[in-house]
C-alpha cells in the first residue's frame, strides 16, 4: 500500500512499506493521544516537527496539518525533503523551540 506524508506530500515507495517506521503516525493534539485526530507522516518529518516544536506549542499553535505546513520553522525543511528521497534523517532539538 503506497502512502503519502500529510506534511510533505512525498510517496513512501511501497518497498519501503514493510520498514514499521517508515510511516508513523502523528497525533496532533500531544498529550491526549485518546481523543488527539493523527496523521500519517513519514519518519524524516515527524522527527522534524518533534525536533522544532515543543508538545505545548504543537498543542496550542500546530494542532492541524495546515497550521504545520504554513509553519514559518518547517518551512526550509519542507523545501528540502521534497526533493529528495531520504526516509531517515538526523534531527537535533532545535534552540527556537519554545519549551
Amino acid at each position: 500500500m503506497t502512502t503519502t506524508c500529510a506534511l510533505c506530500q512525498r510517496v513512501v515507495p511501497d518497498e519501503r512499506i514493510p520498514d514499521p517506521q517508515v510511516v508513523q503516525e502523528h497525533h496532533l493534539v500531544p498529550e491526549n493521544r485518546k481523543d488527539s485526530p493523527t496523521v500519517l507522516l513519514c519518519r524524516p518529518c515527524h522527527k522534524q516537527i518533534h525536533a522544532l516544536f515543543s508538545n505545548a506549542e504543537l498543542r496550542e499553535e500546530y494542532d492541524t496539518i495546515e497550521a504545520l505546513r504554513e509553519a514559518e520553522r518547517l518551512a526550509d525543511y519542507v523545501e528540502w525533503i521534497r526533493g529528495t528521497e531520504k526516509l531517515d534523517i538526523k534531527v537535533a532539538t532545535s534552540d527556537r523551540r519554545d519549551g
